[in-house]
């Protein structure tokens, strides 16, 4: 018996080796890591599959991501390909597995200065995997497991001053066969596209092509088994080095693949394939994960992902919100009248600036030190839109080739510093070619040497770079309210396509929607007045433009017209409430202790809802609800008392909506 004893002493610490080391590798071929709450999980394996069409008795790597919820296990993306490569290299067949590094928990606190919440936390576990090719050049794959999804990048690790490309990127993203997707259309390049300005499609069946040739844009979205997860596919900390990702519009056992940009964009300019020395890593492949719509519209992980900031002091970064003249009158810019106007638009609503649009320049700089310092005595910053252009457009609006080379721009950004200016909108990149994702950064390098917040419009997604950049204040990116000039189809689209907006295009990054529009432009609107005032919660941006008339706002019932001065453009946190991609949606957003409740209903029959107050902390509660009225250009004004945990009972209209705005007693 003490033999006996003596023996198991000895090899206990290696059966326990055993047991920890298996937590990453199955099989020898095959490494793991899971989140810190154990729920999600992301395996990688290097073997044969006879499965999905995959190459058959060809040795490749693939991974699998899990999450355990309510009902068990259940597999997210099932087998999916890994694999790159390189005009000198091919790191996809014969890879050999070399070493892993140890389970590394991340554990670190940020803050934001305008985003989904004020205070962040970035939790996950990561593991390297560190694999060679045959010629022995070397790959790694950072994995990275949170709570509410997964992460991965490639790694070149190797160090050369040589430039090199890739060629190819074999990334996909196998679902579930049961999928259903909320899903945009990328744009096939045109003088004012690619710019994610599509409808998203609803109900989508996995496997279906994207109607355009260009393919699907990220974020995906998509219901899986049987209703039980919901899984967001994106990325994110793309920096100068690569292209902006999409999905090819053609899908093969259910296997959405990373595609490269199409040589139409930017007009041509700039090279599909992106180049850099080495190392070199790719973007994040991100996939949020859940068995809740609200791990996928709460989770910070975009921005978990991304460089901490690069701006040291950030009291000059302010958000806020913007009266805006061309929305309701496009050659507003050149007149001095009316810009004077929509800052004391701005002055009365409290709102903290007045964006000038287009063609300002035609009236020279004069102008606009004259508009600046009217603005200054009333409180109010100017913002100046640009086009981004360079040779990569070809859109006439001005001024342009200002924004392209770097000496000009900085001596712009220099110049509007000296006049007074706080911020500037640059628009029409059209392309997600590595040389625009690199002019992207280098703008916002310059302007912040020079305290300048900044707004892409015509551009691409966001990918977390508000963190690294905290002066980015928004980005469109979103088919939003300006379309009530342009597209015939739009007020019927717009109330469920709001709707899916929460889901996905607003999770991933702030949104330039251009929101709570009550008068009508070219098309009418079929939203009611409640419906427009709520998006001023259930959409997030750090400057959000208030896109309509001066006497829509002014004339406005006085209840309405305080809840306008009041709501902030910077949240300390958010609550998912209620909803369902296409069909409604319900957002609470926090300021201190105050709550803002936001809902939308997208569908054409009226709905009740019982929205649960489950956010609220102890104590009573005031309670402001406007809803719609007896009319849809109307409202249904009320105040009562409500708790936490209390059930509140609302009825929306047809592409109705309402607003509540709570405040602790």
């Amino acid at each position: 018996m003490k033999n006996f004893l003596n023996r198991l002493i000895y090899i206990f610490p290696l059966i326990m080796s055993i047991v920890i080391f298996s937590s990453c590798t199955v099989g020898g071929n095959r490494w793991s890591v899971k989140s810190p709450d154990g729920k999600a999980s992301i395996s990688v394996q290097l073997g044969a599959l006879d499965e999905a069409g995959y190459p058959a008795g060809q040795t490749r790597l693939y991974y699998k991501v899990e999450y355990r919820g309510q009902n068990g296990k259940q597999t997210i993306i099932p087998n999916s390909p890994l694999g790159i490569k390189r005009n000198d290299q091919s790191f996809v067949d014969s890879l050999i597995f070399k070493s892993k590094s140890e389970v590394k928990t991340i554990d670190e606190k940020y803050t934001l200065v305008h985003g989904k919440r004020k205070e962040n936390r970035n939790y996950a576990n990561e593991i390297t995997l560190f694999f060679e090719n045959e010629n022995a050049a070397q790959l790694s794959i950072v994995l990275r497991a949170y709570n509410d999804g997964i992460a991965f990048r490639y790694q070149f690790p190797e160090e050369s001053t040589e430039l090199y490309t890739v060629t190819d990127e074999l990334t996909g993203f196998r679902l579930p066969v049961d999928a259903v997707g909320f899903m945009l259309p990328y744009d096939d390049p045109t003088m004012w596209t690619p710019a994610y300005e599509n409808f998203y499609m609803r109900d989508v069946k996995v496997g279906t092509p994207s109607p355009i040739n260009a393919g699907w844009a990220l974020p995906v979205l998509f219901r899986i088994n049987d209703g039980q997860n919901w899984v967001l596919i994106t990325e994110s900390a793309l920096d100068g080095t690569y292209f902006g990702a999409r999905l090819h519009q053609q899908v093969s056992n259910n296997i959405y693949r990373i595609r490269m940009p199409d040589e139409g964009e930017g007009y041509g300019t700039g090279d599909v394939i992106p180049s850099s020395s080495l190392p070199w890593q790719t973007p994040w492949r991100v996939i949020i994960t859940g068995s809740t719509l609200a791990q996928v519209v709460e989770t910070s992980i975009v921005t978990d992902l991304s460089p901490p900031s690069s701006v040291q002091e950030t009291d000059w970064i302010r958000p806020g919100h913007v009266s805006w003249s061309w929305w309701s009158e496009s050659d507003s810019p050149r007149n001095f009248e009316t810009l004077m106007s929509f800052v004391d638009l701005a002055a009365e609503m409290g709102w903290e600036y007045s964006l000038v649009d287009a063609n300002w320049n035609l009236e020279g700089y004069g102008m606009i030190r004259d508009l600046v310092n009217y603005a200054n005595k009333k409180g109010v910053g100017i913002l100046l839109w640009y086009n981004s252009g360079g040779s990569h457009n070809i859109v006439t609006e001005q001024p342009r080739d200002l924004m392209f080379d770097r000496e000009v721009r900085r001596s712009e950004f220099k110049k509007l510093q000296e006049i007074g200016v706080k911020g500037v909108k640059v628009d029409f990149f059209q392309s997600d070619k590595q040389n625009i994702i690199s002019l992207y950064h280098d703008i916002l390098q310059d302007a912040a040497d020079f305290e300048m917040m900044v707004n892409f419009h015509g551009c691409t997604l966001p990918r977390g770079w508000s963190r690294t950049y905290p002066h980015l204040m928004s980005m469109e990116a979103v088919r939003g309210a300006e379309c009530y000039k342009f597209d015939a189809r739009y007020p019927e689209k717009s109330p469920w396509h709001n709707t899916i907006l929460t889901f996905t295009r607003n999770v991933v990054g702030p949104m330039d929607y251009t929101p709570v529009t009550f008068s009508d432009v070219t098309y009418p609107h079929l939203t009611t007045w409640a419906h427009e005032l709520a998006l001023s919660v259930v959409f997030e941006s750090g400057w959000v433009h208030m896109a309509d008339r001066c006497e829509a706002y002014l004339g406005l019932p006085e209840t309405v017209k305080e809840f306008l001065k009041q709501v902030p453009a910077a949240w300390d946190d958010i609550h998912f409430v209620d909803g369902y991609p296409g069909k409604y949606t319900v957002i609470a957003r926090k300021d201190g202790e105050n709550w803002y409740v936001g809902g939308i209903n997208g569908q054409n029959e009226p709905l009740t809802i019982n929205a649960v107050m489950s956010f609220l902390g102890e104590g009573a509660y005031s309670m402001t609800f406007i809803g719609d009225g007896q009319k849809n250009k109307s409202f249904d004004i009320n105040e009562e008392s409500v708790i936490a945990g209390e059930s509140v009972k609302v009825d929306m209209h047809a592409r109705g909506g309402f607003v509540l705005k709570i405040e602790k007693i």
